[in-house]
């Protein structure tokens, strides 16, 4: 069990970020024991498949039986818009103490692999996480930010609407909080109390954790990762197509979307989880705006869309009395 006693300050200073290293890093438990992530089967053959044997024995090494993976490769990142490219630049510069401490407190017995001298080790490690982000992620990482991005949308709603404490009840069964105290029910045997103390707490989605998890060290900024929602929606395009006589009203695939937009998602998140293109997304959404039955507003870079009032009562999830027609 880890415990975050919260400030006053610290309740203002919960933010949410995202990290491409942090993805990386916790993807390694799906390389160490593909069983564990069924839903991400396919991608992990590929690269398994394509990744060079000494760079895969590397990042195999990475991880324990645990599934704890090394704190550095757990950046806690300080805004949503965090570049790989800058967290691999500043891995490669890590304090080589720092490299051994947190190899160390993941494995009782180092792997061969990740033996010998501390500066020799880091390039090891470093050369093996490019070529992983390049094999596996580069092509892939703006289809999984979307899904990630989303969630962040989604969890600040959901603080809006149930406060802090409805928000962290949904996160995961993990995780709960009773107004000061953020506690993680870890696989960790250990008993951690942590006064956060001014620092604040992030909060960070994942395609790669099925329960919640914290630094492994106490010298990180506190953090918690939560498995993001819609993981499973991910690598298999799901059918838009709705039925009955909304479909018949106004076409399947716009009666499906009306029905997806009971929650709020943008374009190019409807157009990975569906696979299509975003311009034949944006297409369905504007004439479903004009129309009425979806709203729109701007979070940060995206457009986010949702079911209108009106939207809600034509899907027959509103209350046709207070509608405009009573």
């Amino acid at each position: 069990m880890l415990r975050y006693r919260l400030s006053d300050a610290d309740l203002s200073e919960i933010r949410f970020g995202l990290s491409p290293l942090n993805e990386l890093g916790l993807s390694l438990r799906a390389l160490r024991d593909p069983a564990l992530y069924p839903a991400h089967l396919r991608w992990v053959q590929r690269v398994v498949d394509d990744l060079p044997a000494p760079e895969l024995e590397v990042l195999r090494a990475l991880v324990d039986t645990r599934s704890w993976v090394p704190d550095f490769l757990n950046p806690v990142p300080t805004t949503p818009l965090t570049r790989f490219d800058d967290e691999l630049a500043d891995l490669a510069q890590i304090d080589l103490g720092r490299l051994d401490r947190d190899l160390d407190a993941v494995h009782d017995v180092r792997p061969v692999v990740l033996a010998g001298p501390a500066e020799a080790v880091r390039k090891r490690v470093v050369d093996a996480v490019g070529v992983y982000w390049d094999v596996s992620f580069r092509s892939t990482w703006t289809r999984m930010r979307t899904l990630l991005e989303a969630d962040v949308v989604f969890r600040g709603r959901e603080i809006g609407r149930s406060g802090l404490a409805g928000m962290f009840a949904g996160l995961a069964p993990a995780v709960s909080f009773d107004g000061r105290t953020v506690s993680i029910a870890l696989r960790d045997p250990r008993t951690r109390t942590v006064d956060v103390a001014g620092a604040g707490l992030t909060l960070i989605p994942s395609l790669f954790t099925q329960r919640a998890s914290s630094p492994v060290t106490d010298d990180d900024s506190p953090s918690v990762i939560y498995p993001v929602r819609g993981a499973a929606t991910l690598w298999d395009p799901a059918p838009v197509r709705g039925s009955g006589a909304l479909a018949d009203l106004l076409g399947a695939t716009r009666a499906g979307l009306l029905d997806a937009l009971h929650e709020p998602a943008s374009s190019s998140e409807l157009a990975t989880r569906y696979g299509v293109s975003p311009s034949a997304v944006n297409q369905h959404l504007r004439v479903m705006h004009d129309a009425g039955l979806l709203t729109r507003a701007r979070h940060g870079r995206s457009v986010l869309y949702r079911t209108s009032e009106l939207g809600e009562q034509l899907s027959g999830r509103g209350d046709l009395s207070a509608g405009p027609w009573s």
